[in-house]
Order: structure tokens, then sequence, then C-alpha cells
């Protein structure tokens, strides 16, 4: 199943007195993905907003707090997960940053599951980024 063509990261916007780039945005994905890598749980909250929504691929549960979100993480990364992002396009409003589009995980048992994905950002106070939702959803089988 082919995805299209990938859609070029490029780009800046200005936030504050800072430059955003696309690319700096799409490297919010890698910390994650290092975050899931890594087997810890602590390492991938990392990314998200205490206040961040989460509406997870391999669950039908609303995460609300970090502490629903560690609970879906301890079983997720189970599978042993290493992620890539398959096609996408980031977006930068400001202090608020979105990266849409398809993903795939490769998990422990050589499978590949590819889902879509939104990752809303948003720059905190002391001027990091943090996911504030984040909405995975496996695809359709193809006909």
């Amino acid at each position: 199943m082919s995805y299209g063509r990938r859609e070029p990261v490029a780009g800046k916007r200005r936030v504050g007195r800072e430059h955003v780039s696309t690319s700096s945005i799409r490297s919010l994905f890698t910390r994650w993905n290092k975050g899931l890598m890594s087997g810890d749980p602590a390492r991938v909250l990392e990314c998200y907003a205490d206040d961040a929504v989460l509406l997870p691929t391999f669950s039908d549960k609303l995460c609300l707090t970090q502490e629903d979100r560690r609970r879906y993480f301890e079983d997720f990364l189970k599978m042993k997960p290493r992620g890539r992002i398959d096609c996408g396009r980031v977006r930068i409003f400001g202090d608020i940053a979105v990266d849409s589009g398809l993903y795939s995980f490769v998990v422990s048992d050589g499978k590949t599951v590819r889902a879509r994905y939104t990752f809303v950002y948003r720059r905190e106070a002391n001027g990091e980024w943090k996911i504030v939702e984040h909405h995975s959803s496996a695809l359709p089988a193809s006909e």
C-alpha cells in the first residue's frame, strides 16, 4: 500500500523572538519515538503536558491524566514499538504546532501497524514544546 509522496518538512515561523522551523517541530516526534524505544514510560510521559489528551491506537480508553497515559504506555511499550512517520504535514500557529499524517510502528513480533496520527504541540512558558493532543488510530484494512 502506498501512502503517496512524503511531504517536505521545511519553512520557519516566528514565535515571539524565536524562529520555529517545521523540522524542529518534526524533531519532537523523534524525541517521543526515542522515549518509546527506551522502554521507559517516564521518558515518553516527559513529552506530554500535564493537561494533554491522548486518544491511543491500541486502547478504547481516553487518557486525560499522566497516570492514564502511564498505564497505557506501560502496556504499549511491552510491544517494543519503533515508529516512523510515513507522510505528514507540520503547520505552526504561534505557540501551537500541529503535525498530522500517517505513521507506522514495527512491534516485537515483527508486524507493522499503520495508523493515522495528529500531534498538537504547545510551547510552554519555559520555551519547551509539549504534546497537548495526540490522536492515533489504526488504518482500516485495505480492500
